[in-house]
């Protein structure tokens, strides 16, 4: 019989998974030990005072202190650490490194479609390096969608308008099955993807022989063209428009006296709902392109705008006449128009 079949439990292929595969085993282990004896002693006691039986059956109350509080302090200690490294844990887990790589990816009825920064797309499969961090930034064009990695031991929903991410470091090369846990519909359980991890070697040669002939922020500058934006948003354009240079990660003032850092999200909701925030001495005139672009799309419109300027080259906060009040640290002040799309 194939020995795939046989396997009672996945593989092991990261970082992380050694450490859960030790947490569900150790909380396996605490939890037999105090309740195994009560299923053995309850079965003892049935026995031994069923009916008829010449056991003694004196019901005065007799007690240990001793046996009361180790009863007690044991489960608790156990309990505690359990909950401190299982906390580690998921720290770690939830937080990826600086200098992971991002890979993007949108879940759609019933596929998965992933896509590298240098603009190499896949469909219902995933390269990467072995020994190298790497980010999925996810979202779901439509339902709820659950991405799972049995061999790393890591899950996500994925939702609709909503950003979310999962982060990993494969230890071994291999092919690994990747599922839907969310329940999405018809062909839910077709909705199957396959992990590549390849020494990182192979990796750059599959990069180069993918096809891409640009990176996905060059394919977004194309898109960003093609849509006119450049009409308004541009350094030459004649429309009172932000300029989008030196944005991202920046914190935005909005017409209602709040603000907002321009991250991925508020970028989307910019290009998707554009009267949900307005910015600060513009007026609502954007129109939406909700029914135009999809989440890729809206993917490679990010990652342009992401790549026209980082945070650290003007941070601060921009109002309404585009001044702003820097960071100490700050190398200069934000231009009038560094706002939001």
């Amino acid at each position: 019989m194939n020995g795939e079949f046989l396997r009672l439990w996945p593989q092991t292929a990261s970082e992380h998974a050694s450490s859960i595969d030790w947490l569900i085993w150790s909380f396996t282990g605490m939890m037999s030990i105090f309740v195994v004896p009560v299923f053995v002693l309850s079965i003892l006691f049935a026995v031994r005072y069923r009916k008829g039986t010449k056991a003694p059956r004196d019901h005065r109350p007799r007690g240990s202190m001793k046996v009361e509080m180790t009863w007690i302090v044991l489960p608790f200690i156990g309990s505690m650490i359990i909950y401190l490294v299982s906390a580690k844990l998921y720290y770690e887990v939830r937080t990826p490194p600086a200098d992971a790589m991002e890979i993007q990816v949108v879940a759609k009825q019933w596929m998965w479609k992933f896509q590298h920064p240098g603009g190499q797309r896949e469909i219902n499969t995933l390269h990467v390096p072995v020994g190298r961090p790497v980010r999925l930034n996810m979202i779901s064009q439509d339902v709820i969608h659950s991405l799972y990695f049995p061999a790393l031991r890591i899950k996500q929903d994925l939702l609709p308008g909503r950003y979310t991410e999962l982060w990993f470091n494969a230890t071994e090369t291999g092919r690994y099955e990747v599922f839907c846990a969310e329940y999405c519909g018809t062909d839910h359980s077709k909705m199957l993807a396959t992990l590549v991890v390849q020494p990182p070697q192979e990796y750059e040669r599959w990069l180069s022989q993918a096809g891409a002939s640009e990176s996905l922020a060059e394919q977004g500058e194309v898109l960003f063209r093609q849509l006119g934006c450049s009409g308004c948003h541009g350094p030459a354009a004649v429309a009172k428009a932000p300029n989008l240079e030196g944005l991202y990660g920046r914190r935005v003032a909005l017409q209602d006296g709040g603000s907002v850092v321009a991250d991925q999200a508020y970028i989307r909701d910019s290009i998707l709902l554009p009267h949900k925030q307005i910015v600060a001495g513009y007026e609502s005139i954007m129109p939406s392109f909700a029914n135009v672009i999809d989440e890729e799309g809206v993917l490679r419109l990010t990652a342009y705008i992401r790549s026209l300027g980082k945070v650290g080259h003007a941070s601060g906060t921009i109002d309404e006449r585009g001044q702003g009040e820097p960071h100490a640290d700050s190398p200069r002040s934000p231009t009038p128009e560094e706002s939001a799309p």
